[in-house]
């Protein structure tokens, strides 16, 4: 497999919302109702939504892709948590993978890409925020260095859930 890491262009809104609702949908269906689920998509990954994420000067959007179609993204933005207290924070929002290329190697290498990207900015933090029922992602945290400082909600339609806050010193 033939697989390449770069920044999104607005071009590419279409296919990250796509890619972003259904890698969503696969890591959290089994565990979110249809409407609470439903609600979040629409809410957080429209096209007009994916538009305007690329388009933020402050955010770093990296897509994977192969020959044929476009199979994981990170989506790097300014922000903090009161929990996060190193220096020059950058929040890693999304990193996703779409299951099919689960174990192939794709989330090691755009994690590096990231962590990378993250520098480039001048982060010294990396953090981000994982559901604490997702210890499939938890361990992948942990094997690239990232350690719990806190916890924050978040909203998946009406549903408060809670997100453990993850850091990584760059």
């Amino acid at each position: 497999m033939s697989l390449i890491i770069r920044p999104a262009t607005l071009d590419d809104a279409p296919a990250l919302s796509e890619l972003a609702a259904s890698t969503f949908r696969e890591t959290f269906e089994r565990d979110n109702t249809a409407e609470n689920l439903a609600r979040h998509l629409t809410e957080s990954y429209s096209p007009r939504l994916q538009a305007a994420e690329i388009a933020d000067p402050g955010a770093t959007i990296l897509l994977a892709e192969t020959e044929a179609s476009l199979i994981g993204y990170a989506h790097l933005a300014p922000g903090t948590t009161p929990s996060v207290a190193g220096p020059s924070p950058l929040e890693l929002k999304r990193f996703y993978i779409a299951r099919p290329f689960h174990g192939q190697g794709v989330a090691q290498k755009l994690m590096h890409v990231t962590i990378d990207a993250a520098r480039a900015r001048g982060a010294r933090t990396l953090w981000l925020g994982v559901w604490e029922r997702n210890p499939r992602a938890v361990a992948f945290y942990a094997k690239h260095g990232f350690t719990r400082v806190g916890q924050h909600t978040f909203m998946v339609g009406a549903d408060a859930q809670t997100d453990w806050i993850l850091v990584k010193p760059l």
